[in-house]
């Protein structure tokens, strides 16, 4: 068996690195050898080690992602990770594996972990990836300049904003600049419905519903034509 694929985390947030933490800790040939808020500590850990991967944050306080990358041993391939689309033509071209728009899905990972390995400078890890996946009942979104938490069971309802989303949840309302396609794929498949392009219900907060709507709370979120015959096949079996 090949040894395992040695990564290093490098982001200021912590929330971001527990992220990408929970992430690779479900696949078998990927160990982290370091998770640091900046690039000094992430220096410190590669004078003494060497890492095959890098993820790392662009945009950091004293040293940049960009900044660093240029100063680093090139047999260790970086994967860039930031929240800004901007930064994406100077992450390639300093060669990075890929790069990553957060918030950081598992399935988006994987896909920049395939190219990593798909390399020919590391086809020394010509054995499959094992991934464990483990079923989340939660996953974050980035809303006031931070990751915040959203948990499944919380979820009334979704709604679409154009290029935002307002995610309604027991509580509290997070707005959050994503599509609502890219939410929908998020969310596990049995316990929310599509009713309308602008809107996702979750199916144990319907109070009531008719052949045009349906009702959480005070709310009546309306059922397109377009939906209507799966969503309609949906509720009758709930």
């Amino acid at each position: 068996m090949s040894k395992k694929i040695q990564c290093i985390i490098v982001d200021d947030e912590p929330v971001a690195r527990e992220i990408l933490e929970n992430h690779l800790s479900k696949i078998e040939k990927i160990e982290i050898i370091g998770s640091c808020k900046n690039a000094l500590e992430a220096f410190q850990i590669i004078s003494t080690q060497n890492a095959d991967l890098i993820f790392l944050d662009i945009n950091m306080p004293k040293i940049s992602g960009l900044s660093f990358a240029k100063s680093i041993n090139k047999n260790s391939k970086v994967i860039f990770t930031t929240a800004y689309r901007e930064y994406a033509v100077d992450g390639f071209d300093l060669q990075a594996v890929d790069y990553l728009l957060k918030p950081i899905s598992f399935e988006r990972l994987l896909q920049a972990l395939n190219k990593y390995l798909n390399d020919n400078s590391v086809v020394r890890y010509n054995e499959p990836f094992q991934f464990e996946e483990e079923k989340s009942d939660y996953f974050f979104v980035r809303s006031d300049r931070k990751m915040i938490k959203i948990s499944f069971s919380e979820i009334l309802f979704i709604e679409s904003l154009s290029d935002y989303i307002r995610i309604h949840l027991t509580g509290k309302t997070v707005i959050t600049r994503e599509t609502i396609a890219n939410i929908e794929t998020r969310l596990p498949q049995n316990d929310f419905l599509r009713v309308h392009r602008s809107f996702i219900v979750a199916v144990k907060a319907i109070d009531s519903f008719t052949c045009e709507f349906v009702e959480i709370g005070k709310k009546q979120i309306p059922i397109s034509r377009s939906y209507k015959k799966g969503v309609l096949e949906k509720l009758e079996q709930v």
